[in-house]
C-alpha cells in the first residue's frame, strides 16, 4: 500500500469522520486494495478510499477460530483414515501369509 493512498485515506477520515485524533488511536485495516476504519461497534468498516462506503465484516479472530477447528477436524479425520488403511493393509498381509 503506497504512502499516498494511506495519506489520502487519513485525509478523508479526518475531514469527514470526525477523526481529529492521533492516527495511533484509530483502528485501520486493509485488504491490500483499500483502507478501512473500524467503526466503534467493530462490526462495520468505513472504506476511506471509496468516499466512505460502508462495508461489513466478520471479526478476524472468529474466522481464525473456525479455520483452526476445521484443521483440527481434518487432522483427526486424516489420522483415522490412515489408521484404517494400516489395518486393512495388515489384514491383507495376514491373509497372504496364511494362504
Amino acid at each position: 500500500m503506497s504512502v499516498q493512498r494511506v495519506r489520502r485515506a487519513w485525509d478523508y477520515l479526518r475531514r469527514t469522520a470526525d477523526m481529529d485524533r492521533h492516527l495511533a488511536e484509530v483502528k485501520l485495516v486493509t485488504d491490500g486494495q483499500s483502507i478501512f476504519r473500524i467503526a466503534s461497534d467493530e462490526e462495520e468498516l468505513i472504506d476511506a478510499l471509496r468516499e466512505g462506503q460502508m462495508a461489513f465484516f466478520v471479526a478476524i479472530d472468529e474466522i481464525a477460530r473456525e479455520v483452526e477447528e476445521d484443521v483440527t477436524r481434518f487432522e483427526l479425520d486424516r489420522e483415522h483414515f490412515l489408521d484404517m488403511l494400516r489395518r486393512v493393509e495388515d489384514d491383507i498381509q495376514a491373509e497372504a501369509a496364511g494362504s
